[in-house]
């Protein structure tokens, strides 16, 4: 089992990262290389990159993943937004590369009124612009919500995205344990059905990484807000229609052994370590 959690990359880069990680015990972490709702980037060589890893190895941390910035919309209609979504996404394949992580996850696109159907061919078509055969990087497409008009919240679109991709080897999956309650998918009473329905149509061994958050609302909600693990009603934040059980449940499963578990957790208040509550909670 690998358990971590967001962590910011402000100041010294991978290396605070890294700092952050031991700070909440966590075997592995998640970076966004800059803020998500901006391209704005450091050039990788103030990313304190080799004083990160030797951080990282001396806590027997192996390995992290990267988060794309939210602003990447694959599925958008707007040639500016799609072509911007694009070329960043390949900068940020370079940047992911560079710092020695194997993944970036990407919410693959909302298709904002032009349909679910042409949506994910704007995917397809711009996940094919952005991948190289060279590259070492998996891309690993989120399973999302449903909210709006996001896609990628079913199986069959993730499938249907990989199955059309010219270089499908370099894509898999990130499974987001709100996003995927909130579509619909009972991992609180069957996650065992669910993943078995999950390698019908993808293959579990597409399914590479886990985010491991409560959610807010009931299940089939299409609502997307991540509440703190077995919050109860008299949280600040609001009950976790999820459950610890159903959470601990998920995170030691063999199809999460060896993967990376990573927290999104909502942050009470700056004098709670709630990551390493939560992550020494999951521990059991």
């Amino acid at each position: 089992m690998k358990l971590g959690s967001h962590v910011s990359v402000s100041g010294k880069g991978l290396l605070a990262a890294a700092k952050e990680a031991i700070k909440y015990h966590s075997d592995t972490f998640m970076i966004y290389t800059g803020a998500p709702q901006n391209t704005k980037r450091r050039k990788v060589e103030d990313m304190f990159i080799e004083e990160g890893k030797k951080l990282m190895k001396e806590h027997g941390i192996e390995d992290f993943i990267v988060h794309a910035p939210y602003i990447i919309n694959l599925a958008s209609p707007k040639e500016d937004t799609f072509q911007m979504s694009v070329d960043f996404l390949r900068e940020e394949i370079v940047r992911t590369e560079a710092m020695g992580s194997k993944y970036i996850v990407i919410h693959p696109g909302a298709h904002v009124g032009t349909g679910e159907e042409k949506g994910l061919e704007r995917i397809i078509e711009g996940l094919n612009e952005a991948i190289s055969k060279d590259q070492t990087v998996s891309i690993a497409l989120e399973m999302m919500a449903g909210k709006g008009s996001e896609l990628n919240y079913r199986f069959e679109h993730a499938a249907r995205i990989i199955e059309k991709v010219k270089i499908p080897e370099k894509l898999s999956i990130c499974f987001d344990t709100c996003h995927t309650h909130d579509a619909g998918y009972d991992i609180v009473n069957n996650f065992d059905g669910v993943m078995e329905e999950f390698d019908k149509i993808i293959g579990l061994d597409r399914l590479q990484i886990f985010h491991i958050n409560g959610s807010l609302n009931p299940m089939g909600s299409k609502k997307d807000r991540h509440a703190n693990i077995g919050a109860t009603e008299d949280n600040p934040k609001g009950r976790d229609h999820i459950g610890l059980e159903a959470i601990k449940y998920i995170v030691h499963h063999e199809v999460a052994k060896g993967k990376p578990c990573l927290l999104e957790t909502p942050w009470l208040d700056k004098k709670t370590n709630l990551y390493k509550e939560e992550i020494s909670l999951l521990r059991g």
